[in-house]
């Protein structure tokens, strides 16, 4: 009896510990990985997202966990040496294998999306461009990811993508407790606006409750984590900021008499020289062609914000507007409404000018003036100051910081009174804010929902079994103490 009694209760407690560390044990992370790579007019990103595959309301739980800067131009700066553009990218694809568990490595999906520079390129010449993507796509290809396709997104996908992002980042679209009560006791989807700023485009997106069928192209709908949301955007192609530059140049250039030319955007005592037979090969500049009897241009910088102001503003043709309201060259513009995210060259300048440290936005003024401080300063003085950064770019921080004030006040219309409504964003938390987190939220609708790992038993039996052995030990241990502490005469009767 002693010996049965033993082994019964050596093999319950054994069973209990048994169920309980297989029950409770970590379950297998079940992540997913995928790559964007975004290739931009000045430059090429490469991001790593990882989700869990178990998703909500049919989008992924997305976020950043690696970015690359590609060394050297955008992908369209290879339109003479289009072989070029794929190997360029070798160095980050390197990077994204070290990352991502090889493992995965199959089964994770890359895909290229190239904006306004290679849009720029397609219109000017569409042979480069499509030797361009065939290079990246040969490259691409030969990575160990599943290649998805590398193509040239729209201005409008740009600008979409650009406004998930900022409202996924900031928690938007996610609602929970008592944010969910309240959000199903609002009729208006409370996100924010995307406003969005390369080197060749810009991009404005957001929520209105005015939507009209008045210009139904700038339109979009989109369903994420259960809702649906109904946006305006628009992206106008040329007026990214160096674009920007290029056409203000280009106007200059129909009113000078000789090959020297003061500029109000560039520093007193800056010099630059462009040669007039490259100039007007750019799509945004062709219109402007004119026969000038020199071949280069001289110019000379003035630092006069007023007059930079004044050159700029001439971009914006408000003359012209066939709806009930437009922004600039008469596109349809519904009236502004809720705060608005300004990312990438809108934050980059900001950012250098010290225009984003404060925690609210600073008032239009004091925007202004910092602005026209920066431009009055001589050129030495600034390329002391800032001797770690590039010439080329330390010497357009003048023009772009006008140029965005133009931008968002003379095309945009903001003004002192809804400035504060815009916040300059370069990182929401740890990713960046910009047009491929949001591409990549919706291309995981597009990925099948897996099921999470489970437990080996079900809940219900993990209990039962539980109390099983439970009731086992405890029967045999209630047993035991019968046997042995009952008055003799039951021992006797037992035995």
């Amino acid at each position: 009896i002693l010996l049965i009694l033993g082994f019964l209760s050596t093999l319950a407690v054994i069973a209990l510990i048994a169920v309980a560390v297989t029950q409770n044990k970590p379950l297998p992370k079940n992540i997913k990985y995928g790559i964007v790579l975004d290739a931009g007019s000045s430059h090429t990103n490469l991001y790593v997202y990882e989700w869990p595959a178990e998703k909500e309301n049919d989008t992924g739980v997305v976020k950043q966990v690696e970015v690359c800067k590609v060394e050297g131009p955008g992908i369209s700066g290879y339109s003479h040496a289009t072989e070029e553009a794929g190997p360029s990218l070798a160095q980050c694809l390197q990077q994204a294998k070290e990352v991502i568990p090889s493992a995965q490595h199959k089964e994770t999906p890359v895909y290229l999306g190239a904006t306004a520079g290679m849009r720029l390129l397609r219109l000017q010449n569409k042979s480069a461009a499509d030797k361009v993507l065939s290079s990246v796509e040969n490259t691409l290809r030969l990575a160990p990811f599943n290649f998805q396709g590398a193509r040239i997104i729209t201005g409008q996908e740009e600008g979409a993508y650009g406004w998930i992002t900022i409202n996924y980042l900031l928690g938007n679209f996610k609602q929970s407790g008592w944010k969910k009560l309240l959000h199903s006791l609002t009729s208006l989807s409370e996100t924010s606006g995307a406003l969005d700023l390369g080197g060749a485009s810009t991009q404005i997106t957001f929520v209105s409750k005015d939507l009209t069928l008045e210009s139904p192209e700038n339109h979009l709908y989109f369903r994420l984590y259960g809702k649906d949301y109904q946006v305006y955007t628009h992206s106008f192609l040329c007026y990214g900021k160096d674009q920007a530059l290029q056409q203000k140049l280009a106007r200059d250039l129909q009113t000078v008499e000789s090959s020297s030319l003061l500029d109000p955007c560039f520093h007193q005592g800056y010099q630059r020289t462009i040669n007039i037979s490259d100039f007007f090969k750019n799509p945004c500049t062709s219109d402007k062609k004119k026969e000038l009897p020199f071949s280069q241009l001289y110019i000379e910088g003035e630092g006069d914000y007023q007059k930079c102001r004044e050159n700029i503003q001439t971009l914006f043709n408000k003359t012209n507007c066939p709806y009930s309201s437009c922004s600039f060259n008469g596109i349809y513009l519904p009236p502004l409404q809720g705060d608005f995210g300004a990312f990438s060259a809108f934050y980059f300048v900001m950012n250098f000018l010290n225009l984003t440290s404060e925690p609210n936005p600073l008032a239009l003024n004091k925007v202004t003036n910092t602005i026209e401080s920066f431009c009055a300063r001589p050129w030495q003085e600034v390329k002391t100051a800032y001797h770690h950064i590039k010439e080329k770019y330390l010497s357009e921080y003048c023009f772009s910081g006008a140029y965005i004030l133009s931008l968002l006040e003379n095309g945009y219309e903001f003004t002192e009174n809804n400035w504060q409504m815009i916040h300059f964003l370069g990182k929401i938390g740890s990713s960046d804010a910009g047009w491929t987190l949001g591409y990549m939220l919706n291309l995981t609708n597009m990925i099948p929902a897996e099921e999470p790992a489970e437990p080996p038993l079900s809940h219900g039996s993990y209990v039962g079994l539980m109390v099983l052995c439970s009731l086992v030990l405890v029967s045999v241990l209630l047993f035991a103490w019968l046997l042995f502490h009952k008055p003799k005469c039951l021992q006797k009767g037992i035995v």
